[in-house]
């Protein structure tokens, strides 16, 4: 345990070494086409080919009001995208109301810009396979509350840094054609999320994938290995309201914000760090898996399962029916961690209780108020969980759970693990949850532990995320 320790503590520590703003310039290639205008942009990429490169100089370009940097008909290929990139990272500088304005175009890729704009940049329905990359988003914040809204397919959104709002909006929407439909196969990666100070209640998430009439569309999006700090701007920093997706390996610190299944089914909620913030995660909706999450420090509710004001969304619905809650039935929370939170494992009081949830293999520890505190429930199942420190078991059900300290340790990277003779090794009992690994990436094998982390004395393969490993500079 101490070796495995101090190998994270030492990854850790290297990473952070290293600074989020280095400037690192593009290399020439024989394909580049430089340009040191706004004019001269748009010729050459009204000129562009499959796998052609445009770089700008670097410099402040301010875009005439009314005007844009129009990417219209533009067709690269997956193997040969055609891609315009800053001459180095962050130092081309957009200013006016509008950057790029997509239409009919594929597989096109923009890299190292400093977004500074007024209007939305929007990747729409009749285009796909556009990238955004290494960029910086900081736009302005009496302008529109959206800054960047995908409807198209196949976007990959991955190493920007979106930051410094204090008003409401959101740094990133995924929607979709139509009223109902989502864009399928967004992938959001290795970005970072920082300074949404807005104090309202409501409208100031950092990632919002769908709205409540697109609560049934499946949008399969992936949302992986993206740090979240001082995300305040609303409780939920990720918000999810559409179905089918997979939210892992993110980070959340230090964030008012936490992850919320708000509507939809299916979706899937793994190894994620919710480190010294407010809010945990909450869900709604039908058959959800809640695994291998480390939840510690949160000064209100760490994971809810929540009640609703219906029991399943539906597509009858009115518009004032889809927004209510749908109670959480079929959920799976499984090898998840609670630490020292103010709040622990908290259902709710709607009309419309949870139903047929499964919670095991879970370790609770605590030094205040209540372990568990359900509201009405109907046919969970209870399964070797284990509670621990000076905090009561609240209403958790007899024979659900152990009573035994598990014996952690905290890292120097703050994160409480299991020791050798820790009572959870081992001590899983819920048949095939459908994970192979822990929050650190040590395989779970054949007899799994209790809890997000599996004890191994090997150095992890993952870890809670720093600036180093995320944003325009990131691997």
């Amino acid at each position: 345990m101490q070796r495995r320790t101090f190998l994270r503590g030492t990854a850790v520590a290297a990473l952070a070494a290293v600074p989020l703003t280095t400037s690192m310039s593009v290399d020439a290639s024989a394909a580049d086409t430089p340009v040191s205008s706004l004019a001269a942009l748009q010729s050459a990429i009204n000129s562009a080919a499959p796998g052609d490169r445009i770089v700008v100089a670097d410099g402040t370009y301010t875009v005439p009001s009314g005007g844009a940097i129009n990417i219209s008909g533009k067709n690269g290929t997956s193997a040969a995208p055609i891609t315009i990139v800053a001459k180095s990272r962050g130092g081309v500088v957009l200013k006016g109301e509008r950057s790029f304005v997509f239409a009919n175009s594929s597989n096109i890729t923009v890299s190292g810009f400093a977004f500074r704009q007024s209007t939305t940049l929007e990747i729409p329905v009749n285009c796909s396979s556009i990238r955004l990359t290494r960029n910086d988003f900081q736009h302005a914040d009496d302008g529109d509350p959206y800054w960047v809204v995908v409807r198209a397919n196949s976007t990959k959104i991955d190493r920007n840094h979106f930051h410094n709002k204090t008003t409401t909006g959101i740094f990133l929407i995924v929607d979709g054609p139509g009223s109902t439909d989502m864009a399928q196969n967004t992938h959001i990666l290795r970005n970072y999320f920082s300074d949404h100070s807005f104090a309202g209640d409501n409208g100031g998430e950092c990632i919002r994938l769908g709205v409540s009439g697109r609560a049934l569309s499946a949008a399969n999006a992936v949302v992986e290995y993206n740090l979240f700090e001082r995300a305040n701007g609303d409780p939920e920093a990720i918000s999810v309201k559409s179905s089918d997706n997979i939210i892992r390996y993110n980070t959340i610190r230090d964030s008012r914000g936490g992850i919320v299944l708000r509507h939809g089914n299916r979706s899937r909620v793994e190894s994620n760090y919710l480190i010294g913030g407010e809010e945990g995660v909450r869900l709604y909706g039908n058959d959800h898996l809640i695994v291998n999450n480390y939840l510690a420090g949160l000064s209100k509710r760490a994971l809810v399962v929540g009640s609703g004001t219906t029991r399943d969304h539906n597509s009858g619905e009115t518009q004032d029916e889809r927004r209510g809650n749908d109670a959480c039935d079929r959920a799976v929370i499984v090898h998840n961690t609670l630490f020292g939170n103010s709040s622990m494992l908290s259902g709710e009081s709607r009309a419309y209780e949870p139903r047929d949830v499964v919670i095991a293999d879970n370790l609770l520890v605590g030094d205040s108020g209540s372990l568990v505190a359900m509201g009405t429930t109907t046919n969970f199942t209870w399964q070797s969980n284990i509670l621990w420190g000076a905090a009561s078991n609240g209403n958790a059900p007899a024979g659900g759970y152990t009573r035994v300290d598990p014996k952690l340790v905290t890292g120097t990277d703050g994160v409480a693990r299991l020791s050798a003779g820790s009572p959870a090794i081992g001590a899983a009992t819920l048949a095939d949850p459908g994970v192979s690994d822990d929050i650190d990436g040590d395989s779970r094998g054949s007899t799994r532990d209790i809890g997000a982390d599996e004890y191994a004395t090997t150095a992890a393969l993952r870890h809670p995320l720093t600036t180093a490993d995320v944003g325009p500079n990131a691997a």
